[in-house]
């Protein structure tokens, strides 16, 4: 007899980086719950993350409204299902006007952790917190082959941030691109590809000089998430800010370099055993005092030089060599 399918509500972050940190969540629930079935809620930003995900039966994207309006306008879309779980990673009180077997529901407060093991305490799973993973689909994956296809490792760079202070420059972006691709370089004679979102062209500007055109992938403002994940399984590093794609990076398994200065590594660093966080001198408690409500319109990130990017870059290719076990690696 087939099983009768067991619904899910899952109510996913609004910000990309947080959405992908707690995708694992889903991966862990198709693997426990083989008749489950998939409503997804998001928002407009994350809403692409998940239309590729096993069983799914709709993403419902929820757009902010006033007074709170747009958490009656889900009550209603939802009301007249008997949920066999509910999954509310934003908090809300929804679960509790609804029709469900259970609920997980997050809470605030606590010691603070990292956001991959926060949305762990939801299924009670923190001793062992489920990787970020995005589903994609075989169309996704042969279209991001042939984006990348031709020879040479592949350098991911995704230079934008969404807020000044979080933001590395660009030419600096450049220099450690030239440095790992040029002539002596671990990468010499790779290729460069820029990812971002349609708004980052200008961000992007600078770290297209970096090498001849023949050897950049210039796809800034080209591709959705989904292929960005998928483009990114063919990068030998990937280097860039905090930011959602960042963790898109890390959760497609790419040896991912994060650059941090106005942001908590404790909480938000790129999740996996190929994943690195580099900053400069000052940490985010010595930055948090000069900007501390990190609304200031300056950059928080001069004080990581070009040397020290370089330097982290280096020994994570080294580390991530093709074929090196972990136990070699920590030698």
């Amino acid at each position: 007899m087939t099983p009768k399918r067991f619904p899910i509500l899952f109510i996913a972050p609004s910000r990309i980086g947080d959405a992908v940190l707690a995708s694992g969540l889903i991966k862990a629930l198709v693997e426990q719950i083989p008749h489950a079935r998939f409503t997804i809620v998001a928002g407009p930003l994350t809403g692409p993350l998940f239309k590729e995900i096993p069983n799914l039966a709709q993403v419902i994207v929820m757009e902010k409204r006033p007074l709170g309006g747009h958490w009656y306008g889900l009550w209603r879309k939802t009301r007249a299902k008997r949920w066999g779980l509910i999954v509310d990673l934003r908090g809300s009180g929804l679960s509790g006007f609804l029709m469900r077997q259970r609920r997980a529901v997050h809470k605030p407060g606590g010691a603070p952790v990292h956001k991959v093991v926060e949305a762990a305490r939801l299924l009670k799973l923190e001793s062992e917190p489920p990787a970020p993973n995005l589903y994609t689909n075989a169309a996704i994956e042969a279209e991001a082959a042939g984006l990348v296809s031709g020879d040479g490792p592949i350098l991911a760079i995704g230079p934008a941030t969404n807020w000044v202070g979080k933001t590395w420059p660009a030419e600096r972006y450049a220099q450690v691109a030239r440095a790992l691709l040029g002539p002596g370089g671990v990468l010499e004679g790779g290729r460069l590809m820029l990812l971002g979102g349609p708004g980052d062209r200008a961000a992007g500007a600078a770290v297209r000089t970096a090498v001849t055109k023949d050897r950049l992938i210039d796809l800034v403002g080209k591709t959705d998430l989904l292929t960005a994940s998928a483009l990114l399984k063919h990068a030998r590093l990937y280097i860039g800010g905090d930011s959602g794609l960042m963790h898109v990076a890390a959760a497609a398994g790419a040896p991912t370099l994060g650059l941090f200065g106005p942001s908590n590594e404790d909480l938000y660093a790129p999740w996996g055993p190929d994943a690195r966080v580099v900053r400069g001198p000052r940490s985010f408690d010595d930055i948090r005092q000069r900007d501390p409500h990190l609304n200031h319109a300056v950059c928080h990130m001069m004080d990581l030089s070009v040397d020290r990017v370089v330097a982290a870059a280096k020994t994570l290719i080294a580390d991530t060599v093709p074929g090196k076990t972990a136990d070699a690696a920590n030698l």
